[in-house]
């Protein structure tokens, strides 16, 4: 198949307006998407994410603060996505499937939709902890499928945050990562911190949250009626090696989630799925008894 480039059916008569629109959503917080297309040379030194997947793209897309430097389509994939495609004022350009694998790792399941694009403004721990909710604290967890999977059980759950180390953080360039979080980049930030354990002494001292671990180990026992306070970090630990000894004389509670099965321990995905839940209920109950 020829390349050509594809810009939605109505792209000719609202680029313009859209350029705007966007460009004032975003003042303060990143220069536009359009802008992507034409940054400096300072601006193309940074490291750029791979984007892949419709899920995850039409969310980048979407997002007013994700800069789109380059897009690259399948014609189904853009018949999908043209909504998307034309909102945002990114052109894309059309290949066969073969071009976009051999931009990606031989594993990589594009579902013929790529994007190149900058990497996302991070926000400082304390603009992410200056609200009550939950944040989701990550322990040395370093595999790019498991952090994406609790990204996006962490939007689903409206989380505050995730945050990880930046020494033990895998690169979010490849794609694994944004892919297996399938969208939920663009809507929980993800923190990454020099120190966890400063991190977690800033959470209690200045912003008044409660720490609390998963371990399966753990007498307490984490549950849908577990006593929530209004801001709660749950913190948890790599699989096999689970919290730091540091870690864990840092919380405030460790707690367990109760299996009645033969298997008394999950992976940590799926636990950090159960736990948001629990705490969800848990602190929904509270404010209704308010």
């Amino acid at each position: 198949m020829s390349e050509r480039t594809h810009h939605g059916q109505r792209a000719g008569r609202n680029s313009g307006k859209r350029a705007g629109k966007s460009a004032g959503r975003s003042a303060g917080r990143h220069a536009g998407k359009g802008a992507g297309r034409h940054a400096g040379k300072s601006e193309e030194k940074q490291q750029a994410e791979l984007l892949y997947g419709l899920h995850t793209a039409r969310a980048a897309l979407l997002n007013p603060a994700r800069r789109i430097r380059a897009a690259w389509a399948t014609t189904n994939a853009l018949k999908k996505l043209e909504g998307a495609f034309h909102d945002s004022g990114v052109r894309a350009q059309v290949v066969h499937p073969k071009e976009l694998a051999r931009k990606l790792e031989p594993e990589a399941v594009h579902q013929g939709v790529l994007l190149k694009a900058d990497p996302l403004p991070e926000p400082a721990l304390g603009d992410v902890a200056a609200a009550d909710g939950i944040i989701v604290l990550l322990d040395q967890i370093t595999d790019p499928h498991n952090i994406g999977a609790i990204l996006r059980s962490a939007a689903a759950f409206g989380v505050n945050a995730v945050i990880t180390t930046r020494r033990h953080a895998p690169a979010a360039t490849s794609g694994v990562l944004a892919k297996a979080a399938s969208g939920a980049l663009e809507h929980v930030p993800l923190v990454k911190v020099t120190n966890l354990a400063r991190a977690i002494e800033e959470l209690r001292q200045a912003h008044d949250y409660a720490v609390w671990g998963l371990d399966s180990a753990a007498e307490g026992r984490l549950g849908c009626r577990s006593p929530a306070p209004r801001r709660v970090a749950l913190a948890l630990g790599a699989e096999g090696k689970g919290l730091r000894a540091r870690t864990r004389s840092l919380c405030d509670a460790l707690l367990r989630l109760d299996m009645p099965g033969a298997i008394h321990s999950l992976n940590v995905s799926n636990a950090a799925a159960i736990s948001l839940f629990a705490l969800h209920e848990s602190m929904k109950a509270r404010e209704e008894k308010a």
